[in-house]
């Protein structure tokens, strides 16, 4: 897949005001701090269309970004902030929960996980919360190049080793460089082949 369009459409907390349910729609989430501005803007060939928040953890707001006037991709706001009060964690649940079960047109969400660190509790939660809400999604390992290549394999296989203690079959898994533009390839062509699975799809 070419991204030859990209472009930011709004950001909201409520879900029955988000965008037309009409297209596709791709997800991205993370624990704050794990690169997906960066990751979503290397994928769209643009480096400010998502914007690191001034108050990270704070912002729960829920990013739509319109990409060939095709589909949606969706920034949403990172987990795991240090600083973020109960009240705050509370209330991403609810809205996060909310989007999940309701957004009709959500084709896949990718989690995103650093590569050079062993596999997090509140990682694995999320993913098994997904699981529990029967949402398909992909694993993204970011930041690839700033370890060697035998420790990164090293932590892929004990994030699989990880996860096969509860799933019987793994999800898809991405190996991601934003500075190196390394997976870029991977993660639109994959997204692309469910694109085309859609084609015929009324949401």
């Amino acid at each position: 897949m070419i991204i030859r369009k990209a472009a930011f459409l709004q950001s909201n907390t409520k879900v029955d005001k988000l965008p037309s349910a009409n297209k596709p729609e791709y997800a991205f989430i993370g624990r704050s701090n794990v690169g997906k501005s960066s990751l979503i803007n290397m994928l769209t060939n643009k480096k400010q269309l998502a914007k690191t928040s001034s108050t990270p953890g704070k912002t729960i707001t829920i990013n739509h970004f319109i990409i060939n006037d095709e589909w949606y991709l969706v920034d949403l706001p990172g987990y795991g902030f240090a600083q973020r009060s109960k009240k705050d964690r509370e209330s991403w649940k609810v809205m996060l929960d909310s989007y999940i079960k309701n957004r009709k047109n959500l084709v896949c969400m990718f989690v995103l996980v650093d590569s050079r660190i062993e596999p997090q509790k509140i990682d694995l939660e999320f993913i098994s919360h997904l699981g529990e809400l029967q949402m398909p999604f992909g694993i993204i390992f970011t930041k690839v190049d700033k370890i060697k290549d035998a420790e990164l394999q090293r932590n892929v296989q004990v994030y699989k080793d990880k996860l096969a203690e509860q799933w019987e079959e793994l999800p898809p898994i991405f190996i991601t460089s934003s500075e190196k533009e390394i997976g870029k390839d991977d993660v639109l062509n994959y997204i692309d082949n469910l694109n085309d699975q859609l084609k015929n799809v009324t949401f």
